[in-house]
């Protein structure tokens, strides 16, 4: 951050623009934010004290400053100013995106000045004699995470979008592993950016949800982390420098097909002449990759299908509400779900869009996005989308929530209630049970999906690959991925992407209230791409890059 250090980002910047390059800056240190620039009355805290975690591995090596308190706005304030102030002259010229990585900060006990005080307004019931043993009651567990929650996009995500426009950039931002509403939180940035492959696919659609909901162009993803395992530093991890760009492919598609339209390679340290430094996880990336020669064609691809990814807007038929209350009820993921990246059920890893209303291509919603709905004209107006039904299948759903979908139930929306829900936290609504015998009671709610589906899907047909939906002004597209990256989890087996079959899916496409036959034909390592206009002519859009053959997994 001194002068000398901020006119090297300045050039950096400057040539970056001269060869048509966008330059997009980490705000910080390493992640989470921290460093010696955060003062101790700063600090992250926990409930009994100042928190002993530091930043480690940050530039600033071997000195390890303390993690910036993320439940305070002011402490970010003072952050961003210092931060700001050193990247000034960088944020000049083609605007820039300021990185936030992952939450990567320690969560039990998570604490700041002033949170008891808000907790007892909130709740009537104090929570300091709950938190040494929080764990062990779990609905007072329950209202702690819900405030916490609101600090964290109140006191962190929300102002960080505004700090970061004040210093005329726009935000990309990694809101995964934060204890938060992550809908919100995704919603509040400019580019909600998700991560494969320690974080499966499927969760990108959180933040592609977010996007739709908020008229957001872009759908970010750090792609290729730990494809094939991780190791701890210094590594390598598994088959680090004998990367399959088939396997890479593979896991490309699987993202498109989930919402995702621009892809931010992992990863390349720089290395100055002779250097051969490599980041102790893969994918390695450069001049010695492994498939060095496939990255000019591999990269053309991607740029085709984002670029189509991005046009107009994202199509969803019907609208799911993500199980907040569930994952917030419950702790830590049993052994044989955990991950590097997965340890509690409220990180909403393993969240996923019901395989019953696949051809709706559905969306997440949550709270907030329903307190803003209306139902007019056969219509779910949320956000910045439309859709035909809600579909709600939770053990717990919180009392607000509960008002928000017998508003909109009673507006004439209709809604599939899986089950019957019930109501979390410590202190109980009075009228909470009558309130929901009213919503099933409700001609227009049922257990039956296809009792209310007020509209026909979008595409129908069985074992329906995953895809994505774009439609702008007459044009529908649809990016289907190979079956092959249905359902990718972590870790990929080395070559998992192999194949010598041609499979083909019959499907119907819904258009203009025809419905259109059609086959999906995916030839080895290939996905496909189509446009439908409104006078129901079907084209196949050439997605020419092959990547050679890979080697088949071991047994």
């Amino acid at each position: 951050l001194s002068p000398e250090w901020s006119a090297k980002v300045t050039f950096a910047k400057r040539y970056a623009e001269s060869i048509g390059l966008g330059c997009d800056f980490t705000f910080g240190t390493s992640w989470p934010f921290g460093g010696t620039l955060v003062q101790e009355q700063d600090s992250a805290r926990l409930f009994s004290g100042p928190s002993s975690q530091r930043l480690e591995k940050s530039w600033e090596w071997p000195i390890e400053g303390f993690i910036m308190n993320h439940l305070d706005r002011h402490a970010l304030e003072r952050y961003a100013q210092i931060m700001g102030s050193g990247l000034s002259g960088a944020l000049q010229g083609q605007q820039s995106g300021l990185f936030c990585d992952s939450w990567e900060i320690l969560t039990e006990q998570l604490w700041t000045a002033g949170f008891g005080e808000a907790f007892r307004a909130r709740f009537g019931y104090a929570i300091e004699p709950f938190m040494p043993t929080l764990n062990e009651h779990p609905a007072e567990r329950y209202d702690y995470r819900k405030l916490l929650s609101e600090y964290v996009l109140n006191e962190f995500y929300r102002p960080l979008a505004d700090i970061v426009h004040q210093l005329g950039a726009f935000s990309r931002v990694q809101c995964h592993g934060a204890p938060t509403d992550l809908l919100a939180a995704y919603g509040a940035v400019d580019v909600p950016e998700s991560e494969a492959l320690l974080f499966d696919p499927e969760f990108a659609n959180i933040a592609a949800s977010a996007a739709a909901l908020t008229d957001k162009r872009v759908v970010s993803a750090e792609s290729f982390t730990c494809l094939y395992g991780w190791a701890p530093k210094p590594g390598p991890s598994p088959h680090q420098g004998e990367e399959q760009i088939a396997d890479l492919k593979l896991l490309a598609d699987a993202l498109f097909a989930n919402g995702v339209n621009q892809v931010f390679w992992h990863g390349m340290p720089y290395n100055p002449p002779g250097g051969h430094n490599r980041f102790y996880t893969s994918v390695h990336v450069g001049p010695d990759a492994s498939f060095a020669s496939q990255i000019p064609a591999f990269n053309a691809y991607m740029e085709q299908v984002c670029d189509v990814l991005k046009r107009g807007s994202t199509r969803s038929e019907v609208a799911v509400y993500l199980p907040l209350e569930d994952a917030w009820m419950q702790h830590e993921l049993p052994e044989d779900l955990r991950k590097p990246s997965a340890r509690y059920h409220w990180e909403m890893h393993y969240a996923r869009i019901p395989r019953s209303l696949k051809g709706y291509r559905p969306l997440w919603v949550s709270l907030p996005y329903l307190k803003a709905a209306r139902y007019e004209g056969g219509e779910l107006r949320c956000g910045e989308n439309t859709f035909s039904a809600l579909y709600l299948n939770v053990e717990w759903l919180d009392r607000e929530s509960l008002a928000e979908v017998i508003r909109l139930a009673g507006q004439g929306l209709p809604v599939c209630l899986a089950q019957r829900p019930k109501e979390p936290g410590k202190v109980k609504t009075e009228g909470y049970a009558a309130d929901v015998s009213k919503l099933t009671t409700m001609a227009n709610v049922s257990t039956d999906f296809g009792a209310v589906a007020a509209r026909p899907r979008l595409v129908r047909g069985s074992e329906l690959p995953d895809f994505w939906c774009r439609r702008e002004g007459e044009v529908t597209y649809f990016f289907f991925a190979n079956p092959k990256a249905r359902r990718l989890r972590y870790p990929l087996m080395y070559g998992q992407s192999y194949t010598d079959q041609v499979v083909e899916r019959q499907v119907e496409f819904d258009a203009a209230g025809r419905r259109l036959p059609f086959t999906l034909r995916f030839e080895p390592h290939k996905s496909v791409l189509v446009a439908i206009s409104r006078s129901g002519n079907i084209d196949v859009i050439d997605l020419a890059f092959v990547p050679p053959a890979p080697q088949p997994p071991a047994d």
